[in-house]
């Protein structure tokens, strides 16, 4: 069971199911909402993910057609994002409060890097989404 909270605490959440893929993501809406370099997600299924303090808190809006992007609106703490109609969420990993255990496996959407920050490490780079994984 993995868990998560916003900065001060208002909003917990529960993840009872694995983690997709970890990844870093440069897209501007990631860098802008985080106010970072990028963003560190990995998808989990809806089912796996719920609330578990301060649910009627939790604010949202639509950054692209069809996604939203869910937050505290006390501290601004980004929590996770979900597109519609989809079975999974985007969790994202700097709101949990220990672990995982998994580690970052590649760069998204480097088309769109911060222009100030230069990708040092050896994971794979795609200039835009991951290539779908094959079930």
């Amino acid at each position: 069971m993995l868990k998560g909270s916003c900065l001060c605490g208002t909003i917990r959440y529960e993840v009872s199911g694995s983690l997709g893929p970890v990844g870093h993501c440069h897209c501007r809406t990631c860098r802008k909402a985080h106010s970072a370099a990028f963003n560190t997600a990995a998808s989990v299924t809806r089912q796996s993910f719920r609330w578990v303090a301060g649910e009627t808190r939790v604010a949202s809006f639509e950054s692209a057609p069809g996604k939203r992007r869910y937050f505290c609106p006390v501290c601004g703490s980004h929590l996770m994002a979900a597109w519609d109609g989809r079975p999974e969420v985007i969790l994202r990993i700097g709101s949990l409060d220990e672990g995982p255990n998994d580690r970052p496996v590649a760069h998204i959407w480097t088309s769109l890097k911060a222009p100030w920050f230069e990708i040092t490490d050896a994971l794979p780079r795609f200039e835009e989404s991951a290539p779908a994984r094959r079930p």
